[in-house]
C-alpha cells in the first residue's frame, strides 16, 4: 500500500502539484487532496489507488514498502523507522 507521505514525497521528487497528479492519474483534484491528507496508509477504492500508483510509476517513481530493498538505481526517499 502507499502512504500519504509517499504520495507527497513522490510529487516533490518529480516536481508536480496536486492538480498535475490528478490529471496524470485521471482522478479528481479533491480525491488527490483527500489521499494526501489521510493519516498513514491511503484509503480509497482499488481502482483509484491503482491509477495513482500507475501515474507515479509512469513518471519514474519507485514505491518502496517497509523493509524492502530498492530494485533499481536512482534517487529516492525512505522514512527510517523509529530509533530503538
Amino acid at each position: 500500500m502507499i502512504t500519504a507521505a509517499q504520495v507527497r514525497a513522490a510529487r516533490a521528487l518529480i516536481g508536480i502539484d496536486q492538480r498535475e497528479l490528478a490529471e496524470r492519474s485521471g482522478l479528481s483534484l479533491p480525491t488527490i487532496q483527500r489521499m494526501e491528507a489521510s493519516d498513514g496508509v491511503v484509503r480509497g477504492n482499488v481502482d483509484s489507488l491503482m491509477k495513482l500508483v500507475a501515474a507515479l510509476e509512469a513518471a519514474g517513481i519507485e514505491l518502496i514498502s517497509d523493509n524492502a530493498t530498492s530494485a533499481g538505481g536512482g534517487r529516492g526517499v525512505r522514512l527510517k523507522g523509529a530509533a530503538r
